[in-house]
């Protein structure tokens, strides 16, 4: 059978195709000659497999969408803090090209506006954009040369930016090779498959989805993908989020992508802008695809299965040590926090019996958190503390995925306080 798909995604390009409002970025002269009818789509799952519609064929410029990419490098190399000393993290409300500054500290307003993305392309060097930009995308990009050449000729206003950031003392470098250096990032030529993908990688914590590379840590991940969620569609930002829903970022070529946590990346490539920049079009597409998929990150999903999938008495045969009877406790779903004060609460109202076996089985298990996986384990220190021969029944090694949970590879994770839980693969 063929995965009906494509065909839904050719569907709404087909529904949001007919409109033919917005203007070409006529001020830059490269920009000005596109093809306005030009209209694709893609989708990138965070298994790699990617979806593609339309012209996709289309190479276009990355302009302002290198900004969360960028900005998530810049973490990656300096830590948040240093980057945070140098660009806010605040809605400016004002247009992208904005020549402003936070009242106060000086800084730009975010990392999503010009202002803020020439410093932070200040922080970092154009080999070490060529090549995150191309790790980020799974393959090697290259710079278009005159389409470079075109905006370094009408790059006034940018220009201006960077001296008054050289004159509060944001920047150090010469403004004139900080704009070349901003404008050569914004220049990488680009498809709508290389866009899904890129933004998948942040959409899955930082991993490349078709590489399986990790490309930059889950922590800067979320970062980038909380200022694109609060500054990536400039002063419509407000609009974008109560009817989309999904952290998101333009430019002026007409690209578009979104990046759904957990879920796959998005991108639209149309080249009329709306009064703000922002594709016409590919609002349009996101605007149905948000509609019809549920993709608003504020949706309220389903209540939760809860995480005791069984709980049974152990024969003396099943027993893991096979000296006593006790408790087996099936655990299901996701190992976090919600899941796990659950379980615990349930532990507590209803505790084994005083003397046995505790069987903690995470053979239902498909995702165990950090702040899950503290939990759990101290759920069990606690049972042990109570006299119970507590044991872990971890097919996948899901626990041993943390190193440090069994640093001498003894079969045991230590729970706290040196105590060890042997853990085995079935029961």
């Amino acid at each position: 059978m063929d995965t009906p798909l494509p065909d839904y995604l050719t569907e709404v390009l087909d529904t949001c195709g007919g409109d033919d409002g917005g203007e070409l970025a006529a001020y830059i002269p490269e920009l000005a000659e596109a093809d306005p009818d030009r209209l694709a789509l893609a989708l990138c799952m965070l298994d790699g497999v990617v979806y593609a519609v339309g012209d996709t064929d289309a190479r276009f410029s990355i302009q302002s969408i290198s900004k969360p990419f960028a900005y998530a490098l810049a973490l990656a190399d300096h830590g948040l803090d240093a980057v945070v000393e140098k660009v806010g993290v605040e809605p400016s409300g004002e247009a992208f090209n904005e020549i402003s500054l936070e009242v106060g500290s000086g800084r730009p307003f975010n990392p999503m506006i010009n202002a803020g993305a020439i410093t932070v392309h200040s922080l970092l060097d154009d080999e070490r954009v060529r090549a995150g930009f191309s790790a980020f995308a799974g393959r090697d990009l290259e710079v278009d040369e005159e389409i470079l050449g075109s905006e370094l000729e009408t790059a006034d206003r940018n220009y201006a930016i960077a001296y008054m950031l050289r004159n509060h003392g944001v920047i150090d470098a010469d403004p004139r090779a900080a704009v070349a250096g901003y404008v050569r990032q914004c220049s990488y030529l680009v498809g709508v498959e290389d866009l899904a993908v890129m933004a998948a990688t942040l959409a899955n914590g930082g991993v490349q989805p078709v590489t399986g590379e990790r490309v930059v840590e889950r922590w800067v991940a979320r970062q980038a993908l909380s200022v694109m969620t609060t500054c990536g569609m400039y002063d419509a930002a407000g609009d974008w989020f109560t009817s989309v829903g999904i952290p998101a970022k333009s430019g002026v070529s007409g690209g578009l992508i979104g990046a759904l946590p957990g879920k796959g990346g998005f991108s639209a490539f149309s080249p009329r802008l709306d009064g703000h920049g922002n594709s016409v079009r590919g609002v349009q597409v996101f605007e149905r695809l948000s509609s019809d998929m549920g993709m608003h990150v504020l949706e309220t999903p389903p209540p939760a299965r809860p995480p005791l999938r069984e709980h049974a008495s152990v024969p003396q045969a099943c027993a893991l040590d096979g000296t006593q009877e006790g408790s087996l406790y099936e655990i299901q779903g996701s190992v976090d926090f919600v899941a796990m004060e659950q379980l615990l609460r349930e532990l507590d109202r209803d505790p084994p019996p005083e003397v046995g076996n505790v069987v903690l089985d995470l053979t239902h298990v498909h995702e165990v958190r950090d702040v899950g996986r503290r939990m759990l384990l101290e759920g069990a220190r606690r049972l042990d503390l109570d006299g119970h021969h507590v044991s872990f029944v971890d097919p996948e090694g899901m626990l041993r995925a943390f190193s440090d949970d069994d640093p001498d590879g003894d079969g045991t994770i230590d729970v706290g306080d040196g105590t060890e839980v042997p853990v085995v693969r079935s029961r």
